[in-house]
């Protein structure tokens, strides 16, 4: 296990490269399984998250190369129809191999990845949309089982939930009904870009879909599918993070290259209203800090509204902002661990029922915390960057899951962080 060490006080400057979208890569990964043909995949973030998946796929039989952002699989004979929990405990979007594996093998069996510290995230919607284009479903010994046994046939499947539509989910669903008979309508879809990044490439496989990006998919099953190159989107979250280090810690501004600035209006729009200055071209944002910041009042949203990936970051921002500024998450309301670890540095948050009210201080201070997951941890790094004296950031593997080497990023834009053995 490994330790940051931030040096409170440094200012940033300079411009970043934001790496491709990990949450668009892993359904993209498990969607290589729906061919035998060699599939090349450009721009796959260096994260654990991909590495996981990477492994689970050579697992089921697939050979993979990584060199340099760039993976190429091919899937020639599934050797299993199996995720295992060693593997699949580690990461829970291991669960997007389920639709790839029923829609090739017709069957599939992978273990239940467990709880989640940021609140329930269960699968039951994969399931009631994979059985709904006739998979049977029975779990055993923390394992869910799938079975189709006369295949797969299109359907109507509605697959809105009590928070909005499950991304993955509809991924799932994606992915099984490309080779599905007949056509399938995915009502209640997930509208995030990865879902349309995901769509882009089974349509450049040869599935035919459109939809994406509407809470309406329609999908014509295929017979196969094909291999293909495809670049992975910008990650959108870690462009939304490295916004608000610039809103922290620039001491003119900073610039974020190789984004897209259409899937970071919800932020940008945060920002300016904070009085954050927000330039967008078509491939770069740059971002300054405010003369005079103001707090705000947030609730996440499904996309287009503001990502629940990105509350823990603004209250990193909130806490260090004059008057008070509220953010709700509707999304997952536990996701608030992070609270009280930048308690600890001094801020000022009261949280109750998925609600944070967050009084601004002038400044926070050095204290040893501890990262309890992804977004909680960019937000105490966020945190650490201002702070008085030096901050003590334990468990960062939980940052390595999501964040391409984000010590490195801000160390070249002039932040002193150390990376050290716990």
């Amino acid at each position: 296990m490994e330790k940051f060490i931030v040096h409170g006080g440094s200012q940033l400057e300079g411009s970043v490269n934001i790496s491709g979208s990990k949450n668009a890569s892993l359904p993209i990964l498990a969607a290589t399984l729906l061919t035998r043909e060699q599939c090349v995949i450009r721009r796959v973030p260096d994260v654990s998250d991909t590495n996981y998946m990477l492994q689970i796929l050579q697992n089921l039989g697939a050979e993979v190369e990584r060199a340099s952002g760039t993976v190429v699989i091919r899937c020639e004979k599934l050797r299993s129809h199996e995720a295992p929990y060693d593997l699949v405990r580690k990461m829970r979007a291991s669960v997007c191999v389920m639709g790839p594996l029923l829609a090739r093998h017709n069957r599939a069996s992978v273990s239940l990845p467990g709880g989640c510290v940021i609140g329930d995230r269960p699968i039951d919607l994969h399931l009631r949309g994979l059985e709904g284009l006739g998979a049977e479903a029975t779990v055993e010994g923390g394992n869910v089982h799938l079975e189709a046994r006369y295949g797969l046939t299109g359907k109507v499947i509605d697959m809105s939930g009590k928070h909005g539509a499950t991304v993955l989910g509809t991924d799932n669903v994606m992915m099984a009904a490309v080779l599905a008979k007949g056509t399938t309508v995915i009502t209640g879809a997930a509208c995030e870009p990865e879902v349309v990044d995901l769509a882009d490439f089974l349509i450049a496989m040869g599935a035919k879909i459109t939809g994406a990006g509407t809470p309406r998919i329609e999908i014509e099953g295929v017979s196969e599918l094909g291999g293909v190159e495809h670049t992975v989107i910008p990650d959108r979250i870690e462009a939304g993070t490295f916004m608000v280090a610039g809103a922290l810690a620039a001491k003119d501004s900073i610039t974020l290259r190789r984004v897209n600035p259409e899937h970071l209006t919800s932020i940008t729009e945060v920002l300016r209203r904070c009085g954050c200055k927000v330039e967008v071209s078509k491939t770069t944002v740059t971002v300054s800090r405010a003369a005079n910041p103001v707090g705000a009042n947030i609730t996440t949203e499904p996309y287009p509204g503001f990502p629940t990936d990105m509350q823990a970051q603004m209250c990193s921002l909130f806490a260090v902002t004059p008057g008070t500024s509220v953010v709700r998450d509707t999304i997952f309301p536990q996701r608030f661990m992070h609270a009280s670890e930048m308690k600890r540095m001094g801020a000022d948050i009261t949280v109750d029922d998925g609600t944070a009210i967050i009084h601004g201080v002038e400044q926070l201070s050095a204290a040893p915390v501890m990262a309890s997951d992804l977004r909680a941890s960019a937000a105490l790094v966020l945190s650490a960057l201002t702070a008085k004296g030096n901050t003590e950031i334990s468990r960062v593997y939980h940052i390595d899951r999501g964040y391409e080497h984000i010590d490195d990023k801000l160390i070249n834009l002039g932040a002193e962080i150390e990376r050290l053995p716990a």
